[in-house]
């Protein structure tokens, strides 16, 4: 995507493994992701002005890691003709597209062993934002049980639970969840954030080495929302909760200790989903103005929020879906 100054948008694809990470965002004296693409972005238009920012789909947590995480930035022109022309070393050589000449430098300056990976970089289509035009993000949380084996070598991706589980109970408290509904039980509180989310799935299944997966998808997820519906589901495999009671303790729409949070480290952003390219700007645009409302939001968006979170559990298909209110993405 061009605008008439000349910037160039791209589209970045990223997957990292969360453990040496102080989460997504930039912090001044922490090891973040961010901080990390944006130093090596840096170093690629170090005589090209300012380097750009990411602007990322979902803020992960410490600990949390990704396979589909997506961010763009923005070049100038400069910027852009940079990429063209032939890199230091290289002549001689067939000469690479500008999005591949950008995605050879930042994997370059990460190193083969690095813990955090480019897959890809493209221009984006027109009205992309990668914060604002997601219509879905889908999350994957791994535990192994007393009836899976524990293999040390995803011992930093898989949670070891101590007890067996069981799957199907869990499964059936996880369905009850589905919807659009206030999650306030399920998330950090954060003042002037709506929690009013539509969870369009949420699974839970055993591979076929006994590993036990749950799947999640929403419009957006808020602080700590998946890690604490993970760890409730665990209390009812564990046969300290009824399966009911996950949309009980839902409809009180308070913070409880009825169960604890799962830990980050089982938890994996795995997709997000973005709707044909001819919807992006009306999505984004749709999405800015709910975050907008957030935080001078009316009495009667109040009384939304507690009519909602005390109606019967609306049935959502599976998939890409529709516009639940957007707010934090941190899971």
């Amino acid at each position: 995507m061009t605008d008439e100054a000349g910037t160039v948008r791209l589209r970045l694809d990223i997957a990292y493994d969360g453990s040496g990470f102080a989460g997504w965002a930039r912090q001044p004296t922490l090891r973040t992701v961010q901080g990390e693409l944006e130093s090596a972005l840096e170093t690629v238009f170090r005589r090209s002005g300012p380097a750009p920012r990411l602007t990322v789909a979902g803020r992960t947590d410490a600990g949390v890691h990704a396979t589909g995480q997506v961010a763009h930035c923005d070049l100038t022109p400069e910027q852009w003709g940079s990429l063209a022309r032939p890199h230091r070393g290289a002549v001689g050589r067939p000469q690479r597209l500008p999005t591949d000449a950008l995605l050879h430098r930042l994997n370059g300056i990460a190193g083969l062993d690095s813990d955090v990976v480019v897959t890809a970089v493209a221009v984006a289509p027109p009205g992309f934002d990668a914060r604002f035009s997601p219509v879905w993000r889908r999350y994957a949380y791994r535990v192994a049980d007393l009836g899976a084996p524990r293999d040390p070598l995803r011992r930093g991706h898989t949670l070891w639970y101590p007890t067996r589980l069981d799957e199907g109970a869990m499964e059936t408290g996880a369905l009850t969840l589905l919807g659009l509904h206030d999650f306030a039980t399920f998330c950090k509180p954060r003042e002037g954030a709506t929690t009013i989310r539509t969870l369009q799935e949420f699974r839970w299944h055993r591979e076929p080495d006994g590993v036990l997966v749950a799947s999640l998808q929403a419009d957006a997820f808020c602080h700590s929302m998946v890690r604490a519906m993970v760890g409730a589901s665990l209390a009812v495999g564990e046969g300290r909760l009824a399966p009911h009671r996950l949309a009980e303790l839902r409809e009180e729409a308070v913070r409880t200790s009825a169960f604890n949070v799962a830990p980050a480290k089982g938890l994996v952003l795995t997709e997000v989903g973005y709707p044909p390219d001819d919807e992006l700007a009306a999505r984004a645009e749709q999405t800015r103005a709910r975050r907008d409302q957030d935080g001078h939001r009316s009495e009667a968006d109040q009384a939304r929020q507690v009519a909602i979170s005390t109606a019967a559990p609306t049935a959502v298909p599976e998939g890409p879906a529709g516009s639940g209110a957007v707010a934090e993405r941190r899971a």
